[in-house]
């Protein structure tokens, strides 16, 4: 019998019967540019700072402020996507987005660049929350799988192709192109929207603006942000800063809660928001990010300081990464189709950690971008499914209309939890490069006869012509060099074994939890049942 055959449960909304081609290509592509308009600006950090004649410590703080104003707008992108429709909403937000990515290049200093940078992240922070709920929305729900699926190809292949564009940028055209790429691809998805998604009217039964929980929500997620991405330069909870961050925006999320709780019309479904399975969702994306982003971080700090590469060289290993996604994103949609969530996403996790391993018993000072070709295949594989195994258990136990309280709270999860994921792997790493070099130098004695020794043979090959005399100088230069790179090299080593560990525990939560039902409880089914007397 065919799937035709099957009849459904009753629903109050019968699910749409095609699929919008040009909407779906629109919001998945807010969800690329977004991810690659973050990742490009961090690889070419150095540029843009020096572009504007910014100091280390000054423009750190370039691309916190996109990223700040993304978790800030996070809560009004949910009520405006309820009340105006994702139409609407992405369309200005994109044209703007394009606008703002035109002029940024041409900032003449510091403050105009972290305004843009804002407003930026601001216009960009409504692709993602509303991502999700259109998918979930607009296509029928035996496609959810693949749409999910995709949503997760998206999120990885711009999150790994950034070092290789940014690189060639910089050594091909201009560092201003990692903004005006933007322009182009906010143009394309600014009409595949106006031709792709029909126009809907207001929602009148939408519920009505939350000043204070738009405002306290927003603003106390962006400061927490704030504290997590600049902790590791601050040294964290030694910086009045960091203090004063973390503090004000515990405030502000509890007050919000607060008023979510006793409201008439609240902003977020709290109901949705803390029932069974998105707490544990969230843990598991947050996870996941962890190790997303310990691997783009890792192997470009390995390969920079270790090994000399440039970005464009770096980027040629993390492609490695994004390119397998286009072959394994149709698997593990059919996957999601024809198993239980849980099993795909443990799978998933089970290569990430092997993976990791890999390199974390494997690597050495020599290696290059050969050698992270194995791991960085299977990690690619295993990101593949984690992401998409989790976020579609969650999308199972979903009604239509919690949507985007669901894609909310995926979008804090992505940032927020990347962050928290980011500043542990960014602080391990720094803490066993310290505790390595101290390891190593507790090795290195002035007098001693093997250091002397080496010390003469570094002086020997590095005394520049007619001036023996700078040799012992640059000979203690290499000698130090070669100390950090052996520390550097032990401490990504370090981390790969321990963001092992975490993928570890990741994949025991997904084991550990109940399995999901088999369609969104009181909506429209996920797949037609089949009839239990049909072979």
């Amino acid at each position: 019998m065919s799937a035709d055959s099957y009849t459904p449960p009753p629903s109050t909304a019968p699910p749409p019967t095609g699929i919008p081609w040009l909407g779906l290509l629109a919001v998945l592509m807010g969800t690329f540019i977004s991810t690659l308009n973050g990742r490009n600006s961090t690889f070419g950090l150095a540029d843009i700072r020096g572009a504007v004649h910014a100091g280390f410590d000054d423009g750190a703080w370039i691309t916190t402020a996109s990223t700040v104003a993304q978790m800030l707008v996070a809560p009004a992108a949910v009520w405006m996507g309820a009340v105006y429709g994702p139409r609407r909403v992405l369309i200005h937000a994109v044209m703007c987005f394009g606008v703002i990515s035109l002029i940024t290049p041409f900032s003449p200093n510091l403050s105009t660049l972290l305004a843009l940078q804002f407003a930026s992240g601001l216009t960009s922070g409504f692709f993602v929350p509303l991502t999700l709920s259109f998918v979930l929305l607009n296509t029928p729900p035996k496609y959810w799988a693949y749409g999910i699926a995709v949503y997760a190809l998206n999120l990885e292949l711009s999150l790994n192709i950034s070092a290789s564009l940014e690189g060639w940028y910089v050594d091909h055209e201009s560092w201003r192109w990692i903004f005006w790429q933007n322009v182009p691809l906010a143009t394309i998805m600014a009409l595949c929207l106006h031709y792709g998604v029909p126009h809907r009217p207001k929602n009148p039964n939408a519920p009505r603006g939350d000043i204070f929980g738009l405002v306290s929500g927003g603003l106390g997620l962006a400061l927490i942000y704030a504290g997590l991405d600049q902790g590791n330069r601050l040294d964290w909870l030694n910086s009045g800063l960091i203090w004063g961050l973390f503090g004000a925006g515990a405030v502000l999320l509890m007050g919000f809660f607060v008023h979510e709780s006793r409201t008439e019309s609240p902003l977020i479904n709290l109901k949705v928001a803390f029932a069974n399975p998105l707490p544990w969702l969230l843990v598991l994306i947050s996870l996941l990010r962890l190790t997303i982003l310990s691997t783009a971080y890792l192997i470009p700090l390995f390969l920079g300081s270790v090994r000399g590469f440039r970005a464009l060289e770096v980027g040629d290993t993390l492609i490695w990464i994004a390119v397998p996604q286009l072959i394994f994103c149709p698997l593990a949609g059919l996957m999601l189709r024809r198993s239980d969530p849980r099993l795909v996403a443990s799978i998933g996790f089970i290569f990430i950690s092997l993976a990791c391993l890999m390199v974390g018993y494997g690597l050495t000072p020599i290696w290059g971008s050969d050698q992270f070709l194995p791991s960085q295949l299977l990690q690619a594989v295993g990101q593949s499914f984690a992401l998409s195994g989790v976020l579609f258990f969650a999308v199972l136990h979903l009604r239509p209309q919690d949507a985007l309280t669901f894609g909310a709270s995926v979008q804090v999860a992505r940032l927020l939890g990347g962050q928290i994921g980011q500043a542990f792997v960014v602080t391990f790493a720094r803490v066993r490069g310290q505790v390595a070099s101290n390891l190593i130098g507790l090795h290195i004695h002035i007098g001693d006869g093997q250091v002397i020794q080496r010390l003469q043979s570094y002086a020997a090959v590095t005394a520049r012509a007619g001036d023996p005399a700078s040799g012992a100088a640059r000979g203690a230069s290499v000698l130090s060099s070669l100390v950090r790179t052996m520390a550097t090299t032990q401490a990504v080593i370090d981390t790969f074994v321990a963001v092992s560990v975490l993928t570890t525990v990741a994949l025991i939560l997904s084991v550990a939890h109940k399995p999901a039902p088999l369609g969104p409880a009181s909506a429209r089914p996920l797949f037609e049942r089949r009839d239990p007397s049909t072979p």
